[in-house]
Parts: C-alpha cells; structure tokens; sequence
C-alpha cells in the first residue's frame, strides 16, 4: 500500500508540469504578463479610447508615440508600443508564411523576437491568419474565429481586441512616411501610411510582479509541493 501511494504520486508530479504551459498571465490591475517575451500588455487593447483618451481609440503613428511614451499606469511610465523586426531584405517581403510581410508572419524564434503583435496573436491567443501558409482562406480566422472582420471582441484574457490594425513602434525603412503594424482582422503585417488612424496597444518589457521571473514559484510548483507535503502525510500514518 505504501509503495503505491509513492508511485501515484510521482506519477502526477511527472505529469503535471505539461499541464501548465507557458503564455500570458494576469497580473490584475489590468495587466497582462507574457512569460515567452518577458513583456507586460495592458489588458485592455483598447485603452485609448476606455480611458477617454481618445473618442475611438485610432489615431496617425505620431499621435500613437505621443500616446504611449506619456502613458502612465500601474505606476510605470515606461510603456511603449509593439516592436518588430524586418526580418528579409529592407522593405515587405510579402508572403504567405514565415517572413515579415504578409499572413503568418514570424513570431519568435529562440531569443530573438520577430513581432510581439504577431506573437500574442498566434502563439498566446491561438488565432488564425485569412490566408493560410498554402495560401488558402481560412474560415476560421480573426478575432472571432470564423473570418468575420470588424468589431471587438475579448480573447483568452485580452479585453477590447479591435478587428482592425495596430500600430509598432518601427518605421518602414524604404520610406519612412510609412511604419509597420499588426492587422488583428486578416492577422498579418504590413507597412501603411503612418496618417492612418489605426488602433495603439501599450506593452512594456518586463514584468510588473516586481520579483524575477525564475523566484516566483509557478503554479506547478506550488501544487507539486502540496502534493508532496500530502504524500509525506500519507506515508506517516501508513506507517
């Protein structure tokens, strides 16, 4: 009996670790911690217009850097918008997979990171791009999951996502009368004008736990613990 209590209990302390999976975590206060990128979103990806800064949330990209290089919340100032990096020759390499320009864009690729935006759609969110990488459409794609453009909707533990495009910080290097966004409704990336008026979402490096990623016990370490101080119990009164 007592060695096959020790057995279950190594066999969920050898499972359990898969079961808690690397992503976003809500750090309250309306914070979002991605634990990949080592970067902090606003919760709300239309904050813009929910604080009342602006009456839609869509502004040119010079407005957008005013926007989030004065942005103060949560008590840190050092918010800014999404970066990316033009990962081919200089200017849109557009295609339907893996490049900077276009559907299904690079994310992240071991230490370097190819498009935060591009990021958070894909990999955290689970979302799709209208064109698949054989060049397909994609019923499923968008915000809502079934190709519909337009709108708002909230996503895993994003409020407010717009089914529209988003601003980066990053000019378009051919010409600089355009930068780089993120569209969240065919989820691709491209270079407009930078007079659009586009949607802005604030993130910031780093976490806003105040304590260094690899202290903070995860959620499975915690259970693993209880489970072994309970398996410790077990085995006492077994004896």
């Amino acid at each position: 009996m007592q060695k096959n209590v020790l057995c279950l209990i190594l066999s969920m302390c050898l499972v359990l670790p898969g079961a808690v999976q690397a992503g976003l975590i809500n750090r309250g206060g309306g914070m979002i911690y991605d634990n990949v990128l080592d970067v902090t979103w606003l919760q709300d990806a239309n904050y813009a217009m929910t604080s009342g800064y602006d009456a839609d949330g869509r502004m040119n990209w010079m407005q957008a850097q005013v926007w989030a290089a004065n942005l103060v919340y949560g008590g840190y100032d050092d918010w800014r918008l999404p970066t990316m990096v033009d990962t081919g020759a200089s200017g849109c390499d557009a295609a339907n997979s893996g490049t900077d320009c276009g559907s299904n864009v690079q994310t992240v690729s071991g230490s370097t990171v190819y498009s935060e935006m591009a990021h958070m759609y894909f990999n955290n969110l689970g979302l799709k791009s209208y064109y698949s990488p054989s060049g397909t459409i994609q019923a499923d794609s968008g915000i809502f999951g079934n190709g519909v453009m337009g709108g708002q909707n909230n996503v895993g533990l994003v409020q407010n996502l717009q089914s529209y495009s988003y601003w980066t910080n990053v000019e378009y290097a051919p010409d600089t009368n355009f930068a780089w966004d993120f569209d969240m409704d065919e989820g691709g990336q491209d270079p407009p004008s930078k007079g659009n008026g586009l949607y802005v979402w604030a993130v910031r490096s780093g976490d806003v736990a105040g304590v260094p990623l690899g202290n903070v016990p995860t959620p499975t370490t915690l259970l693993l613990m209880g489970l072994g101080l309970a398996g410790l119990g077990v085995v006492r009164r077994l004896r």
